[in-house]
């Protein structure tokens, strides 16, 4: 018995909106329940076996919600041998509760502290240079990339089943989100770089000494392990009293 490409298909839309039933009792359960429904009405006919199946995926899930497409299609995989009678109901459960707190980690290192910073300073850069035409074209190719990892995830998933863990291991995603951050960091430096000389251009060599300052002292506090957001907005917060102030002075003289 297996799940045909339209209903994989529809499966993998419904995964994109995996937190959008979020809560307190069972996470992620009820948009994977959601989500895997297409699938078990093509695997079981009967009502009951089909509301048995459904129940069992509302168990309490939790998982980074692009990593998770892997499990919802690892969990077809199961449910499929389940339907044949090649594996016991509790499969595909076991199968999400191994799975969903490695691929969660592995998520968060590489998505949320690697590939969504680096394009959101790489999107600040080319603002600066370019204007916003780069702002929207590093939004498209984020999105691009992170909707073709997710198919892959899932595809891989459904495929190799218990085996997805030996694809993630190859991809080597904890390297790149590495590669990633300390790319991100040199795209910080340019931006201060171009900063400073937009304020030198504009109010004089003191403003952009004054940039090249705020951007180490940022640098310093989080080395110090301050907290990001306070940082920023303290760095936000003098750059505006120094820019009207540097204003107030030239429209003085």
């Amino acid at each position: 018995m297996s799940v045909p490409p339209v209903t994989l298909r529809r499966v993998f839309w419904r995964c994109l909106f995996l937190q959008a039933a979020w809560n307190r009792r069972g996470m992620q359960n009820l948009g994977f329940a959601y989500a895997i429904d297409p699938a078990l009405r093509r695997l079981y006919a009967d009502p009951g076996k089909r509301s048995e199946a459904l129940r069992r995926h509302l168990a309490t899930f939790n998982c980074h919600p692009y990593t998770a497409a892997a499990i919802v299609g690892g969990a077809i995989h199961h449910e499929e041998r389940v339907a044949a009678g090649e594996e016991p109901a509790g499969a595909p459960l076991a199968y999400k509760q191994v799975l969903q707190g490695p691929l969660a980690a592995v998520g968060d290192g590489f998505f949320w502290a690697g590939l969504r910073p680096f394009f959101g300073v790489l999107a600040a850069v080319g603002t600066l240079l370019l204007g916003w035409p780069a702002l929207v074209a590093s939004l498209l190719v984020y999105n691009a990339l992170h909707f073709w990892l997710r198919w892959t995830f899932f595809r891989a998933g459904y495929r190799t089943g218990d085996e997805v863990v030996v694809r993630f291991a190859a991809l080597s995603l904890p390297s790149w989100a590495s590669r990633l951050r300390d790319g991100g960091a040199v795209l910080c430096g340019v931006a201060a770089g171009v900063m400073a000389l937009a304020a030198v251009g504009r109010l004089g060599p003191g403003a952009g000494a004054l940039v090249l300052l705020a951007a180490a002292a940022g640098i310093v506090a989080l080395g110090l392990r301050a907290r990001l957001l306070p940082t920023a907005y303290a760095a936000l917060g003098l750059g505006t009293v120094v820019g009207v102030m540097a204003q107030v002075f030239r429209g003085g003289k």
